[in-house]
């Protein structure tokens, strides 16, 4: 640590944002980083604790506490505030296959868990972070790492989010030959069409990293849907390949089988945000929207996570008359409780970037708290016109399990157009679990031990969220380090990947 008071000396101060009023009239990326010496005083402020909490990667309470990749947070920290930038990028990269991804989308469980954070504000790691690689890239510091040798061994990946992206990055750099299968026409996985374009940039963030993997002499094939494509079946890629990863996501998302749920205008949340990515990027972002939209409508956004907030977000920037998000959880503290310590992950009341935009327009925050859906209400044809809502409370049963109790009285509706399901994913889709006969877990995910990473089939490993379920993308590029590690060690007796 080179200042020894920094943070005394200094204030925790975010990158800034641009006004949500304005960033809603498009789609750009809305986040602006302050100036050098601005990231070199957060910088500072890392206290050289002596037990740095905020790398260890370790899961307390069942949350992530600390950084499941194990970056290297104070070293960086430290270099940045030397303004020694280029040794920063080295120490990232040594951990981070993709920062540019995790510096923007990452919910930051090393801040959470941040010894400062103990009496202050804590370091702006995710923010100096995403500093070190923007810099990196616009000095022309990240360029190409072409293998010297090849193994002559054949790895396929089949799926392209933040597991099989960094599976394959670490497989190619072992030198191994890397062909990664995705059924989508863009490479990417949720990475692309999972997050809307304002908070992670399709043309110059994702698809920058994707042509630097494809320069490095990975193999992308688009289109490809393993398990139901006729043509790459199962026992193909085990006949044409040396070892298969599967990183295929968890993708199935969570339903909600009530009644009036047949009611056109009632769709999953990734439906949605899928179909609204790809029109954009093939439209160029012309200021048009996709058939399915929120243009007028009154949205309602079952779901309070972050695909529910992307949900929010992209109904604003369509026009939507009215969006209100239900959570079926109670309002969050504003500080910490005393059931949720320090280094946990702190479960408090925060506004993201989707309820400030909301807020501007129609003046607070469009969430509400302890809400269950009853039914949906369609018209004469068929159309959703609105959905049924009650107030609970969450009491124990008879087994001493927290359940919902509806509230006497408190049974109301909401008008609605359009009704968007962010509940969470149920586990991977089965096809290509089938296809392989692969043995799964209680959850119906795939089973393989973490660590390890193999299935019951020889040659066959599964990573990321396929195997743990839905998770952060920080923990989707520890599974895919570790798979590629695993499989490293498996196709040539040892290994040397981290």
């Amino acid at each position: 640590m080179g200042h020894p008071t920094g943070f005394k000396t200094f204030q925790r101060k975010t990158d800034q944002e641009t006004a949500p009023l304005d960033r809603l009239k498009h789609w750009r990326e809305f986040k602006i980083h302050g100036e050098d010496k601005e990231r070199r005083d957060q910088g500072a402020r890392c206290m050289d604790c002596g037990t740095p909490f905020c790398h260890t990667g370790h899961i307390v309470s069942g949350m992530a506490s600390g950084c499941p990749i194990n970056n290297l947070i104070p070293e960086w920290n430290d270099l940045i505030f030397r303004n020694r930038w280029e040794e920063a990028l080295d120490r990232l990269h040594k951990t981070n296959n993709f920062p540019e991804f995790t510096g923007r989308v990452c919910p930051a469980p090393c801040e959470g868990s941040c010894v400062l954070g103990v009496i202050s504000p804590p370091v702006t790691i995710k923010n100096n972070e995403c500093a070190i690689i923007d810099k990196g890239f616009e000095q022309g510091w990240v360029t190409p790492r072409i293998p010297g040798e090849r193994t002559g061994k054949k790895v396929a990946v089949i799926g392209s989010g933040p597991a099989g992206l960094a599976c394959a990055d670490q497989l190619n750099q072992a030198g191994h030959t890397v062909t990664v299968f995705e059924r989508e026409d863009r490479i990417g996985g949720l990475l692309m069409y999972g997050i809307p374009n304002m908070k992670l940039d399709k043309e110059e963030v994702v698809q920058r990293r994707v042509d630097l993997l494809a320069a490095e002499g990975v193999t992308f094939k688009t289109g490809v849907f393993v398990g139901k494509d006729g043509e790459w079946t199962a026992e193909k890629l085990r006949n044409e390949f040396d070892a298969v990863v599967l990183c295929c996501g968890a993708t199935l998302g969570r339903d909600l089988p009530i009644d009036g749920r047949d009611a056109k205008g009632v769709h999953l949340a990734m439906e949605f945000l899928t179909e609204n990515t790809r029109y954009q990027l093939d439209h160029k972002f012309d200021g048009s929207n996709p058939d399915l939209n929120a243009t007028g409508k009154d949205v309602v956004v079952i779901g309070g996570g972050d695909t529910g907030t992307d949900c929010v977000g992209t109904s604003l920037r369509h026009g939507c008359k009215s969006v209100v998000q239900l959570e079926i959880m109670p309002k969050p503290p504003t500080e910490r409780a005393a059931n949720n310590p320090w280094p946990e992950w702190p479960k408090v009341y925060k506004m993201d970037y989707g309820q400030e935009e909301a807020a501007a327009v129609q003046g607070q925050d469009p969430r509400q708290y302890l809400i269950s859906t009853k039914r949906f209400i369609k018209d004469a044809d068929g159309n959703l016109s609105g959905l049924e809502i009650c107030e609970i409370e969450w009491a124990k049963d008879d087994q001493g399990r927290f359940v919902p109790v509806e509230k006497e009285g408190s049974v109301r509706t909401l008008p609605a157009q359009l009704v968007l399901l962010a509940m969470g994913f149920l586990g991977p889709e089965q096809e290509i679990v089938k296809q392989f006969e692969l043995e799964t877990d209680a959850r119906s995910n795939v089973k393989a031990e973490h660590g390890k990473y193999t299935t019951n089939v020889p040659g066959v490993f599964a990573a990321g969220d396929m195997r743990r379920g839905q998770s952060l993308v920080v923990w989707a590029i520890n599974e895919g380090r570790g798979a590629a590690r695993e499989c490293d060690r498996f196709l040539m007796g040892v290994t040397n990947l981290p």
